[in-house]
C-alpha cells in the first residue's frame, strides 16, 4: 500500500517545523547564560571607608589582586555620601549595588592598640574591622555569588594587610604574647548582614519553573474548556453576552483558585523563611493577576490559531517569559533586555518587592506594565470571543463574519 503524498508532506513539514521550534527557543534560553562568567564585572559592590586607615587600604589592595571580568566590580563611595551603615544597607536594599563592604569606624587604632599592648590584646575583635550587606532573595543562585565575592574580599583584605603591614610589625612586637600572635594571624574578619535570608531548598524554583507555572495551568484548561464548548454546542446555544459572562466568570474562578494553589505550595514549603501572612495575601493577589492576563492571552490566541501551532505559541510564550526571569539582565546580552516587558520578569519583581518588605523598589514600573496587558488582553478576549462565538452560530450558506459586507442588518425579516 502506497502512503498518501499529502500524509507525506504533513508529517515531513510537522517534523522540520518542529525541530526548529525547539532549536529556535532552546538557543533564546540558552542565550541568556551565555559567556555570563565574563560579565560578572557588571555586579557592582559598593565599599566606603569610614576609617581611612590601613585597614581600607588593605581591602584596595585587595581588590586591585582580584578586579578581573569574573569579579564583581567595586565602586569606592566617600563615607559623606553614606552617613551611615544604615544608608549603605538601604542602597543594597534599593537595588542600586548588588552588595556592599565597609570599614568600621576606628577599626585600624583598635587592631594598632590590640597588637601594642598585651592587655588589650585579648579583647581584640576581629570581626569588626569590616562589615558587608547583601540580599539572599535578590536572584538566589546569584547572591550567593556576591556573598562569597565578599567573603573572598575580606580574606584578600587580611593578605593585603599582612603584605603591607604584617611583615614589619612582626619585628617590633611582641610575638611571643600568644593573643599578639593570633591577631597577626587573623588581622581582620567581617560581620554581615543579610538583608532577607532565604535559604530554604526551593529558592531556586522561585525564578524558574514557578514562572512556567503562571501559564500552563490558564493552557490546559483553555483547552479542555474549548473541547467541552464544542461538545456541548454552548457558542451556538448561549448569546454572544451570555457566552462572555460565562467564560469571564471561569477566568475570573479558575484563575483565584490557581493562585490560590500557587501560594499555598510556595508558603508550604517555605521552611523557616521569614515571612507574614500579609505577605501571603499580597502575593496571591499579583499571581491571580498575571494568571488572569495569561488566560485572556491564550484564550485570545486559541481563537484565531489552529490548534495544531498551539504548542509553538505556548512553548515560545513560556520559554520567553522563563527566560526573562532566570538571571539578572546585566549578566545576558542586551537583546535580553526586552523581558523587561514581560509579564513574568515584571511579576517576580513585585513578588520580590512583596518577600523582603519593599527591597526591590520597581513597582513604579512593574505594575502598570502588567495592568497594561491585562487591560490589553481584556480588549482582545472580548474581540476574540465575540469572532468565536459568531463563527460557530453562523448556519451553512450564510455569510460568515469575514465577509461583513454579505451580512444582512438586523430586523430585515430574513
Amino acid at each position: 500500500m502506497q502512503i498518501p503524498r499529502q500524509f507525506l508532506g504533513g508529517v515531513g513539514g510537522s517534523f522540520v517545523l518542529i525541530q526548529l521550534l525547539f532549536l529556535a527557543n532552546m538557543g533564546y534560553l540558552y542565550g541568556t547564560a551565555f559567556n555570563d562568567s565574563q560579565r560578572i564585572k557588571a555586579l557592582k559592590l559598593l565599599f566606603v571607608d569610614y576609617d581611612h586607615g590601613i585597614i581600607g587600604q588593605s581591602v584596595r589592595a585587595a581588590y586591585s589582586e582580584l578586579e578581573n571580568s569574573n569579579f564583581p566590580t567595586l565602586t569606592e563611595s566617600l563615607s559623606i555620601d553614606f552617613p551611615s551603615a544604615s544608608d549603605i544597607r538601604k542602597s543594597v536594599c534599593k537595588g542600586h549595588y548588588w552588595g556592599a563592604i565597609y570599614v568600621n569606624q576606628d577599626a585600624s587604632s583598635r587592631l594598632s592598640t590590640a597588637l601594642a599592648s598585651p592587655e588589650t590584646a585579648g579583647t581584640y575583635e576581629n570581626s569588626y574591622a569590616l562589615s558587608y550587606v547583601f540580599n539572599s532573595a535578590r536572584y538566589p543562585a546569584y547572591a550567593q555569588t556576591i556573598s562569597s565575592s565578599l567573603q573572598i574580599l575580606v580574606q584578600g583584605a587580611r593578605t593585603g594587610y599582612n603584605a603591607i603591614n604584617g611583615t614589619a610589625a612582626m619585628s617590633k612586637l611582641n610575638t611571643t604574647d600568644q593573643n599578639i600572635a593570633q591577631i597577626l594571624l587573623d588581622p581582620i574578619s567581617a560581620t554581615y548582614i543579610d538583608i532577607k535570608p532565604t535559604a530554604q531548598g526551593v529558592r531556586f524554583y522561585y525564578n524558574t519553573v514557578s514562572m512556567a507555572m503562571v501559564i500552563l495551568p490558564q493552557f490546559f484548561f483553555i483547552m479542555a474548556l474549548n473541547g467541552i464548548s464544542a461538545q456541548t454546542k454552548i457558542f451556538q446555544s448561549f448569546s454572544l453576552r451570555k457566552n462572555i459572562s460565562l467564560r469571564l466568570g471561569l477566568s475570573v474562578c479558575f484563575t483565584f483558585i490557581a493562585s490560590l494553589c500557587m501560594s499555598g505550595y510556595i508558603w508550604a514549603f517555605r521552611e523557616d523563611w521569614g515571612t507574614t501572612s500579609s505577605q501571603y495575601g499580597l502575593t496571591w493577589m499579583i499571581i491571580w493577576l498575571v494568571m488572569h492576563l495569561n488566560f485572556f492571552i491564550i484564550d485570545s490566541v486559541t481563537a484565531v490559531i489552529p490548534v495544531q501551532f498551539m504548542p509553538f505559541f505556548i512553548l515560545t510564550w513560556i520559554i520567553m517569559n522563563v527566560s526573562s526571569t532566570l538571571s539578572p539582565f546585566e549578566l545576558s546580552p542586551g537583546f535580553y533586555r526586552i523581558g523587561y516587558a514581560l509579564p513574568a520578569y515584571e511579576l517576580y519583581q513585585v513578588l520580590l518587592d512583596i518577600w523582603t518588605h519593599g527591597c526591590n523598589p520597581t513597582l513604579y514600573r512593574s505594575l502598570p506594565i502588567l495592568f497594561a496587558w491585562w487591560l490589553v488582553s481584556a480588549v482582545t478576549f472580548f474581540a476574540t470571543m465575540r469572532r468565536r462565538v459568531l463563527l460557530v452560530s453562523a448556519k451553512p450558506g450564510e455569510p460568515s463574519i469575514s465577509d461583513p459586507e454579505k451580512v444582512e442588518p438586523e430586523g430585515r425579516g430574513y
